[in-house]
């Protein structure tokens, strides 16, 4: 019994021949045609007049649904529509600011330059305040301090993670704004 795999990974998915565990399926024959549904040793024989393979194409279904075709052939289209989706997906960087209680109008701008920077970049960003001694004490002026940064950021970025303690940090996500780019 032949157990084939993808990447040097067994793929649970992808049941071939001898390995396909249904009684009866529904066989698809090379040119596409539906030749109806029949038992399992029928359709492997059908496979095997072909020189073909049996490639089990939809498992959930009832009953599975077979198609006799190159495996070979199958696994490489396969790999190709992977290696295709991998190419077109976007990967989100997330950027961390950190910000304190006791920061400057003048500081936050400066702050708000960078990460409007990030912003236009694509990047998600990550806006943390860390409460140091008694300043745990005083949350609502890290909140203050939060929501006055988004403000200044509204025009480039939106909340997607309100503001919120975490352990002695509060943190935010602001994503980009998709109106700006």
């Amino acid at each position: 019994m032949e157990v084939r795999t993808i990447n040097g990974k067994d793929n649970k998915q992808t049941q071939t021949n001898e390995n396909i565990r249904a009684s009866e399926v529904r066989v698809i024959d090379e040119t596409g045609k539906m030749c109806g549904i029949m038992s399992l040793d029928d359709a492997l024989v059908l496979a095997e007049q072909a020189n073909l393979d049996l490639v089990n194409v939809s498992p959930n279904a009832d009953p599975p649904v077979c198609k006799i075709l190159d495996y070979g052939k199958f696994r490489y289209e396969q790999q190709k529509k992977e290696k295709f989706a991998r190419r077109n997906q976007q990967v989100t960087e997330v950027k961390e600011i950190r910000l304190s209680t006791s920061i400057e109008d003048h500081d936050i701008q400066v702050k708000a330059r960078s990460a409007i920077k990030f912003l236009k970049e694509g990047s998600k960003l990550k806006v943390s305040l860390r409460f140091k001694g008694r300043e745990r004490n005083y949350t609502e002026l890290g909140l203050e301090v939060m929501q006055k940064f988004a403000e200044v950021l509204s025009e480039y970025a939106v909340i997607e993670k309100q503001p919120n303690m975490e352990g002695r940090r509060m943190n935010m996500v602001l994503a980009p704004n998709k109106d700006k780019k």
